[in-house]
């Protein structure tokens, strides 16, 4: 398609000068035809466009929304609304509710996994009385762990999630492993790190339940702990 002298000249993206036709379709120099104006300038305008969230502050605001109802009951909006960016705006940065999902059980497993209650020194039952009474309540909003919360739906996840959470009880039993030996108990350390890991799952899907406190928690840990350190 040639140029006719009825076109007019426009900047579109990356400071390159186009011709557009009456007809709106844009003319390369030389006179071939590239694609509809409207449609190229709509997507130079939006590749153009600064992004206006954080990829973090996303994480932190969608992690909640999806801790509290689950997976498959979260719904785009829920995430629109808790995080106050739109649709297209979520989809690019994570390609869909899926990859949101892992992102945000990622972010979870990496800032907030009770590493540093078990790896304090010395090594020893106290670490894992502090583990067992934080873990469960350490942050505002939902309680428990969203790792335990789950697993209560692992058949729903992406693949990848059962995964992510496979690894980190692996990470959590060697170092509850770890504090279980240098206690020196009679019982088997590994049998121990079983019966901890259970009881660390129970009272996190109890701490969402109405009015557990956290005095009935440290009351539960105390009481476990008492039997530990008689093993």
């Amino acid at each position: 398609m040639a140029a006719t002298g009825n076109e007019r000249v426009e900047p579109v993206c990356a400071g390159v000068v186009i011709l557009a036709t009456a007809a709106g379709s844009i003319l390369r120099p030389g006179g071939a035809s590239l694609l509809n104006f409207p449609v190229h300038m709509a997507m130079c305008r939006a590749m153009g466009r600064p992004r206006k969230f954080s990829r973090e502050g996303v994480l932190q605001k969608a992690m909640p929304v999806f801790w509290q109802y689950g997976f498959a009951q979260t719904t785009l909006p829920d995430l629109e609304q808790a995080t106050g960016v739109n649709k297209s705006g979520l989809y690019s940065e994570f390609e869909n509710k899926e990859a949101l999902f892992l992102a945000c059980l990622q972010y979870y497993l990496e800032t907030r996994n009770g590493d540093g209650a078990l790896s304090a020194a010395p090594l020893g039952w106290d670490n894992i009385q502090k583990f067992l009474r934080e873990a469960p309540r350490s942050v505002p909003g939902p309680q428990g762990c969203f790792s335990v919360n789950s697993l209560r739906e692992l058949s729903a996840l992406p693949p990848q999630a059962e995964k992510l959470i496979t690894q980190n009880r692996a990470k959590l039993r060697k170092a509850l492993k770890a504090n279980v030996a240098a206690a020196n108990p009679q019982a088997d350390a590994n049998a121990l790190c079983e019966l901890i890991s259970v009881f660390f799952s129970g009272i996190c899907i109890e701490a969402n339940l109405n009015g557990n406190s956290a005095r009935a928690l440290k009351r539960r840990v105390d009481a476990f702990m008492q039997m530990l350190r008689a093993t």
